[in-house]
């Protein structure tokens, strides 16, 4: 059976943490920050996990991170 190929542009937007878990960026971090308030854009900055629902898939996706 042929090795799976990396969905390349998955891997350039998630992560795997140590603990194997899978690392994602907010959204809506690209414009319009003018209606954003300061304090929701200082959460934006910081990552967040991935569900686990999702995680199964998107590890799929990335799977020799």
């Amino acid at each position: 059976m042929p090795k799976m190929k990396t969905k390349k542009s998955v891997a350039k937007r998630f992560k795997k943490t140590g603990t194997g878990k899978i690392k994602r960026n907010h959204a809506y971090t690209s414009h319009l920050f003018e209606a954003k308030s300061q304090k929701r854009k200082r959460k934006l900055r910081k990552g967040a996990i991935m569900s686990a629902g999702d995680q199964k898939r998107i590890e799929q996706l990335i799977a020799y991170k």
